[in-house]
C-alpha cells in the first residue's frame, strides 16, 4: 500500500470488467485504493463493481459501489450525490466507460451511432457536469478521461463511431482543462493503444480474419514495437500519475500509452 493518493476521494466509472481479467477501470480502482484513495466504484453492472470492491476491501482499502448508467443524467447526479454523502468531497473523477461498434458509416445503424455517443461522450459530459461544481467549490480537483489512440490513428479495422467518439473525448477534456485551470482543476486524457483487456474479446474477435481471439491477439502483439499489447495496469499507472500531485503542473494533455504504436508509419 502506498500514499500517492492518501486522503483523496475518487469516483471511478467503468470500475468493473466486462469479463474475466483486468480492464482499465477495474485495475485503476484497485490501484487508486492501494495508493490511499477512498473509491466509489461505479458500473452499470453491479456485480462487476462489487467484485472490484471485494478485491479492494480484501487488500485493506476502502470502497463503495454505485450502479449507474452514465448516459442518464439523473443517475449520474445520484452517483455524485452519493459520493458526497459517503465521503464529503470528490478529489478525482476517472472516466472509463466506453463501448465499440465495428463498422463504417454505411455498416452501422443510426441507433448504434446514437448509443455509442451517448455512452462514450455524453457519459463523460454528464459526470463532468455534476462533479465540476463540487471541485470548483473545493478549488481543486482532477479529471482523467480514457480516450484511445483511435482518436488520432486508424486502428486497422472500420469503427467510425468509436473513432469519432474518442476524438470528441479529447476535445471535451481539453476544453474543460482550459476553462477550469484558473480554479485549480486539472483535466487530462489517456490514449491507450492496443490493450489486452476483457473489452476486446467479444466485439473484436472477428476483426482480423479467421482464427478468433487468439489470432487477433497474435496480430495485435506483432504490430506493437514493444512486441505485445499493454494491459489494464499500464493504463492504471498512467492514471495514477495524472491523478496524483506528481502531475500538478500538467493539464490538457493527451497521454499515449501504446508501446510506441503511433510512432510507426505502417
Amino acid at each position: 500500500m502506498g500514499d500517492r493518493l492518501k486522503n483523496k476521494v475518487a469516483i471511478v466509472t467503468g470500475a468493473g470488467s466486462v469479463g474475466p481479467g483486468w480492464g482499465n477501470g477495474k485495475a485503476t480502482a484497485v490501484l487508486f485504493a492501494r495508493e490511499g484513495a477512498k473509491v466509489l466504484a461505479v458500473d452499470n453492472n453491479p456485480d462487476a463493481a462489487d467484485e472490484t470492491r471485494k478485491i479492494i476491501e480484501q487488500e485493506g482499502g476502502e470502497c463503495r459501489t454505485q450502479q449507474t448508467d452514465v448516459s442518464k443524467a439523473e443517475q449520474v447526479e445520484t452517483m455524485v450525490n452519493r459520493c458526497l454523502e459517503i465521503y464529503g468531497k470528490v478529489d478525482i473523477l476517472h472516466n472509463n466507460v466506453g463501448i465499440i461498434h465495428v463498422g463504417g458509416p454505411v455498416d452501422i445503424s443510426e441507433e448504434q451511432w446514437d448509443q455509442l455517443f451517448a455512452i462514450n461522450v455524453k457519459g463523460m459530459f454528464l459526470t463532468c457536469k455534476y462533479v465540476l461544481p463540487i471541485m470548483e467549490s473545493q478549488s481543486k480537483g482532477v479529471i482523467v478521461n480514457i480516450s484511445s489512440f483511435a482518436a488520432i490513428r486508424y486502428t486497422g479495422y472500420p469503427a467510425v463511431s468509436y473513432h469519432a467518439s474518442k476524438g470528441a473525448v479529447n476535445q471535451l477534456t481539453q476544453s474543460i482543462a482550459i476553462q477550469y485551470a484558473p480554479m485549480g482543476i486539472r483535466a487530462n486524457t489517456i490514449l491507450p493503444g492496443f490493450m489486452n483487456t476483457p473489452m476486446i474479446v467479444e466485439p473484436l474477435k472477428d476483426t482480423y480474419g479467421t482464427g478468433g481471439v487468439q489470432e487477433m491477439i497474435r496480430k495485435r502483439d506483432a504490430m506493437v514495437p514493444m512486441g505485445k499489447m499493454g494491459t489494464g495496469w499500464d493504463v492504471a499507472y498512467a492514471a495514477l500519475f495524472l491523478a496524483s500531485e506528481e502531475s500538478r503542473y500538467i493539464t490538457g494533455i493527451e497521454l499515449l500509452v501504446d508501446g510506441g504504436l503511433t510512432c510507426k508509419v505502417t
